[in-house]
């Protein structure tokens, strides 16, 4: 009897082991894109990996969400270290770790679920849009520009500046990855069957690949000295970005299992703790990422082991086989990030809210817009305000109805709520009446009266009152 108990439990583990590998598989070449398109050294994307593996995935919040570095927040990287330097790195996502901690503590996971769908959706289509701008380079051979405005003015020349053996070899990469999927044997990860194929054609030309030493050669203390303004912004911008991609993640990916539901709060400590190890290490910020969860979810883990694992699975393989990596071409890379780009950018969701709602699809193209245009942060922030506004008048919905009541009467009926918003409009109607001896504004209809319209009404009647005529208001 305990022999068939012991092998019982041991044969339960076997789907965290094997969904383990599945996402380890899946991991490994986005940790390197992402840290080379950020800019920075390939390692220092796998020492992400692993702390989101081996730190985070212990820790409870969610049982089956995967973190590590992020398509997401690739701009944000490189515009960070861009302005600050490589050596701030550190320091800027140990405080973006800190703060987190803190807004878990605080107990305001949960509020970053109130944030407008348009506003989520187009901060992850602007993200895309200037991932897929910058990887267009790289996947033709090319340098890429530092700004996006001249990544945009460099487009007509890259046609003819492209490579055609690196173009060749990421189309490669996108066909093998698209049809692999469609195969019975799709339990394998589409990405890495691509990357394998395409770096062995690769062998074959003249392409620059990518160089992976070390771990200990890009871990380095944290530098407060350089702590300033600036850098405490992008702390801020850091931690707000990241809880936000991982709690979006996070609700994603509930929806795809009949487990325990993330515990929002506790995600957020756990993601803190994740990037405050990270920014001690100088490594890449770290986020819950879709990509890697669903893989793990399909891939049938039933517990935190499999993440654990899998953080586990890349120690081992960064310590014993780094060179391995320099086998695969840049392009190859590149076409795995734009097809990461695309995704985020979701061209049919953005078409399908532009039939249903138009106004959410203009704060979805007006946060978009702006975060290619100017940056991340403000193109946020921009959208939040855009919502709230949108949201504010939608609310606001007021109907100011005139009736004539007998010869000298007039009946004005108010419904709905009366807000600033609806100010000019509800005035030109008083002010357009005609000059009546008694008029009669009756107020009960309100489900709302703010003290801007409060305050208009009572003056326009005591206006009128002086002039001779008389005015009743029924309250609310």
């Amino acid at each position: 009897m305990m022999i068939m108990h012991t092998n019982r439990r041991t044969s339960s583990y076997w789907p965290d082991i094997g969904a383990s590998l599945v996402v380890f598989l899946v991991a490994l070449p986005l940790c390197v894109g992402v840290a080379v398109a950020s800019g920075v050294p390939a390692e220092l994307g796998i020492v992400t990996g692993v702390v989101g593996g081996i730190v985070v995935g212990l820790l409870p919040g969610s049982s089956l969400q995967v973190s590590g570095p992020a398509a997401g927040l690739t701009v944000l990287v490189a515009d960070t270290v861009a302005a600050h330097g490589l050596a701030a790195l550190g320091l800027i996502v140990l405080g973006a770790g800190l703060l987190q901690v803190v807004m878990g503590l605080l107990r305001l996971g949960r509020w970053f679920r109130a944030i407008s769908p348009a506003v989520v959706q187009g901060m992850l289509a602007g993200i895309g849009l200037v991932l897929v701008l910058g990887q267009l380079y790289p996947f033709a051979g090319a340098a890429a520009p530092v700004s996006t405005a001249e990544k945009f003015a460099g487009l007509p020349g890259l046609l003819l500046a492209a490579s055609p053996y690196a173009v060749a070899l990421g189309v490669l990469t996108l066909v093998v990855a698209a049809l692999w999927q469609r195969t019975r044997f799709r339990k394998v990860p589409g990405v890495l069957v691509a990357v394998v194929v395409a770096s062995a054609v690769g062998l074959l030309l003249p392409l620059p690949r990518i160089q992976v030493g070390s771990l200990s050669d890009v871990v380095r203390a944290v530098d407060f000295s350089l702590f300033d303004t600036g850098v405490l912004g992008a702390m801020v911008t850091f931690a707000l970005v990241a809880s936000a991609e991982s709690l979006f993640s996070a609700a994603a990916v509930d929806r795809m299992h009949n487990g325990p539901r993330t515990q929002y709060n506790r995600e957020l400590v756990a993601q803190g703790v994740g990037n405050t190890v990270c920014g001690l290490l100088g490594a890449l910020p770290m986020t819950a990422v879709i990509v890697r969860s669903s893989a793990n979810v399909r891939a049938g883990a039933r517990t935190k082991a499999s993440r654990v694992l899998h953080g586990v699975w890349l120690l081992l393989f960064a310590v014993a086989l780094p060179g391995v990596l320099s086998f695969v071409p840049v392009a190859v890379l590149a076409a795995i990030l734009l097809q990461a780009g695309w995704k985020l950018l979701e061209p049919r969701r953005v078409l399908a809210l532009a039939r249903t709602d138009r106004a959410e699809a203009a704060v979805l193209v007006l946060t978009a817009g702006l975060i290619v245009v100017t940056d991340l942060l403000t193109g946020t922030l921009a959208g939040l305000l855009a919502a709230v506004v949108k949201t504010a008048w939608d609310v606001s919905r007021l109907t100011v109805t005139v009736t004539p009541d007998g010869q000298d009467h007039e009946h004005v009926e108010l419904r709905g709520n009366a807000t600033f918003l609806r100010l000019p409009r509800l005035l030109d109607t008083l002010e357009a009446l005609p000059p009546a001896k008694h008029v009669r504004v009756d107020l009960s209809g309100l489900r709302h009266l703010d003290q801007a319209c409060r305050q208009a009404i009572e003056q326009w009647a005591d206006s009128h009152r002086t002039a001779g005529r008389t005015v009743d208001l029924i309250r609310l």
